[in-house]
Formats: structure tokens, C-alpha cells, sequence
């Protein structure tokens, strides 16, 4: 398996396992990332993810390019489902995830990243979109990415010349919401995946939705539109709870419903 899954306490942790690759993704772990974020999508009781890379190299470098594949006009004619890895342009996974970054972040790891709705990254790491230097275009969420997380000019910047980008450089672009030393990533990303699991789920999926499908709209569109997760939160039992744990004192039971 080169995707590894692990699921607790309504917390899935799916890590990208090819370090001697870096965490390319070549065909197999693309089809595999697919799965797991169809079976995420179906799986009411998760309520974060955190997205990883094996070892202490790298998230992910990503496509692994010593494996024959579409190159040209054929890969554009036949584009990824959600994006690189899957994830880049996934409007339909409502859950949180989380880009547990440990190492260099390139090419479609820098999308799959983009992607993610929270980054925490070591403070060795290196970002960057490295495919002008090789003859491509960063298609499956860079380009169209990039510039609507980040100032154009910095995002040109990065896009133009493929340059690396390091840690702090990324987090005073505010790509990224925290850089910390090695030994205290798991911590911070810890901290992160307690903060969302602190909020009601069914408030969580809804927000994520509303920001996710609405971005290309006006803000009185966007105020108008009604979205499921919205309707259902808004209907749950959770919109009761909280307040009722407010007047009572003490913390709420966060049940999904």
C-alpha cells in the first residue's frame, strides 16, 4: 500500500508511504488516494484529517516522473478527478483537513497542500511549483490555486520561476498557518486537530462548504445560496446543544446529529 489509513477518535490520519520516492505519486497511489477520500466522504463519523508524508524528507515532491504516463495536450484532455492526488480541487469533502507538512512540498504535493484547509509545516521545509523548469504546467490546482490563497505578486512570483520557497517565507505569504522546529510538529498539529474537533461538526462542515462552494460567487450570491451542509446544520440537534452547554456551564457533547 503506498496510502496508508488510520482512523480515531473521529480523526483520520492518511499519510502518503514512498519515502525512498520522496512521496511521489505515481498511478497506484493516485488511484489509492481516490479511494480514501471517497470512503472519508462516506464516513459520517470523521471529523478531521490530517494529510502527511512518510519519513523526514518530504510531504510529497509529486507526480513521480520516472514512471511513463499522458504528457502534453493528452493529460490535459483527461484531467484528475479533484485535482492532483485527488484533493487539490475536491469541492466534495466537507471535513477539515490538515497538511501536516515535514519536509519539501513540490509540484502537485504543493497542490494536494493547496488543497488542505489548514497547514502546519516544519521549519526546514520547502515549497514551490518546480514545473516551468521541466517543460509543465502546474495543472491540477497550482496555477488556478495559488493566486486566490496569496497576493498575485507573490504568487507569480513562485509560479514564474519555479523557485523554492522556504517555511518562513511561506508563512509570511500567509500560505501556511504555522512553522515550528521538527520536534514539535506533532504537537502543533495536534493542537490544530483539537481546536476543530472542539467545534461542532455539523457547524465545521457547513463553514467548510459555504467558504468551498461559494468562493466564485458575489457575497449577496453567496449569502443567498443554501447549501446541505448548511440546511442540516441549522436543523441538527448540535444547534441546541451548544447553547444549552453555554447556559449550563459547561463544555458541549458534540454528537453529529
Amino acid at each position: 500500500m503506498n496510502v496508508r489509513l488510520t482512523l480515531q477518535d473521529h480523526v483520520a490520519t492518511v499519510t502518503l508511504a514512498r519515502p525512498d520516492s520522496l512521496n511521489a505519486v505515481d498511478s497506484a497511489t493516485a488511484s489509492e488516494l481516490q479511494a480514501v477520500w471517497l470512503q472519508l466522504e462516506a464516513d459520517p463519523s470523521v471529523r478531521c484529517i490530517v494529510l502527511t508524508g512518510e519519513g523526514d524528507r518530504a510531504f510529497c515532491v509529486g507526480a513521480d516522473l520516472k514512471e511513463p504516463g499522458r504528457h502534453g495536450i493528452d493529460y490535459w484532455a483527461h484531467p484528475t478527478p479533484g485535482g492532483f492526488g485527488g484533493l487539490a480541487l475536491r469541492d466534495t469533502l466537507d471535513v477539515p483537513v490538515i497538511a501536516r507538512v515535514n519536509g519539501y512540498v513540490l509540484g502537485g504535493g504543493f497542490e494536494m497542500m493547496l488543497g488542505a484547509d489548514l497547514v502546519v509545516a516544519v521549519d526546514t521545509a520547502k515549497f514551490g511549483l518546480p514545473e516551468p523548469r521541466v517543460g509543465h504546467v502546474p495543472l491540477d490546482g497550482g496555477a488556478v490555486l495559488l493566486q486566490r490563497q496569496i497576493p498575485f505578486r507573490q504568487a507569480m512570483g513562485i509560479l514564474l520561476t519555479g523557485r523554492n520557497v522556504s517555511a518562513q517565507e511561506a508563512l509570511a505569504m500567509g500560505l501556511i498557518n504555522e512553522v515550528v522546529p521538527r520536534e514539535e510538529l506533532d504537537a502543533a498539529v495536534d493542537r490544530w486537530v483539537k481546536a476543530v474537533l472542539a467545534c461542532s461538526p455539523t457547524s465545521v462542515r457547513a463553514i467548510k462548504q459555504c467558504v468551498r462552494r461559494t468562493a466564485t460567487l458575489s457575497s449577496a450570491e453567496a449569502q443567498r445560496t443554501r447549501l446541505p451542509a448548511l440546511i442540516a446544520a441549522l436543523e441538527s440537534e448540535e444547534s441546541q446543544e451548544g447553547v444549552r452547554a453555554f447556559r449550563e456551564k459547561r463544555a458541549p457533547v458534540w454528537t453529529g446529529r
